[in-house]
């Protein structure tokens, strides 16, 4: 299994594709890891080189004890990518992922070619909802946390399907150390007042029907902030790459071609 250790944690990524195209890096959802983005693989890897990876605490990589920043998700990424010698890249983050992406594009912007932020937010609800969860899975585990976060992630025709499942597992399979690390690192994120200063080609997806970054008072904040953002709109609930997975795949790839290079 392919690990590479940076700022003292080993993370686990898979990098696929052939080494002239242009790097794409996808970045997933809280209580998720690199396997969300499966459907998308083949597509992709059509016209980008893809690195996937496992945020830490998630996954097969590291769970350090503690709570995280988002400044150390999104240093993560960046070390990753020097240790592999991945210089420019484009990147798609969501929900999690998706403030990754914000942190980079605000404080290591020379490395990216274009900027994907789908179903994430400026600002992720309270400190008190927080709070709440970190409670909650600090004292119950997973267990306690699964089914609400399953009907955030999945429209109800979903849950059953063989992605609810699929997913559900995940995130029942999520050390409990590294979903709380990364919950703090969520309460504290606040790019309100700092996303106009975006200047990466941005798109933003949101979704009609999702329940954790609403599209209003979510997403649209982000594509009214960000200069020149381009914006879409898809059915479904919060994990719209699973939900609506062809009609993200068609957004992601269209605006990636049009704005990420499409040779090394």
């Amino acid at each position: 299994m392919p690990f590479i250790s940076v700022n003292n944690v080993h993370l686990y990524y898979r990098l696929e594709g052939r080494q002239e195209l242009p790097v794409l890096v996808l970045s997933h959802s809280l209580g998720c890891d690199l396997g969300m983005w499966d459907p998308q693989m083949p597509d992709l890897l059509q016209d980008f080189r893809v690195l996937r990876y496992d945020s830490r605490g998630h996954g097969a990589s590291d769970v350090p004890a503690g709570d995280y920043s988002i400044e150390m998700l999104g240093r993560d990424v960046v070390d990753l990518c020097s240790a592999l010698n991945v210089g420019q890249f484009a990147f798609c983050g969501l929900s999690m992922g998706g403030a990754v992406g914000q942190w980079l594009a605000l404080n290591a912007s020379d490395y990216l070619s274009a900027l994907v932020l789908a179903n994430t937010s400026p600002k992720f609800g309270t400190r008190e909802i927080w709070e709440a969860r970190l409670q909650s899975v600090r004292q119950g585990g997973m267990a306690a946390v699964a089914d609400a976060g399953l009907e955030r992630f999945f429209s109800p025709e979903n849950r059953v399907g063989v992605w609810g499942q699929t997913i559900r597992a995940v995130l029942l399979g999520t050390d409990p150390i590294g979903y709380a690390g990364c919950c703090a690192a969520l309460r504290d994120v606040n790019f309100t007042d700092a996303a106009s200063r975006i200047k990466t080609p941005t798109l933003v997806i949101g979704s009609n029907q999702d329940p954790s970054t609403p599209w209003e008072a979510n997403g649209k904040l982000l594509a009214d902030a960000i200069p020149a953002a381009n914006s879409v709109v898809l059915r479904g609930a919060h994990l719209s790459n699973l939900e609506d997975q062809r009609q993200f795949t068609t957004a992601l790839i269209g605006f990636m071609r049009a704005n990420s290079g499409r040779s090394g």
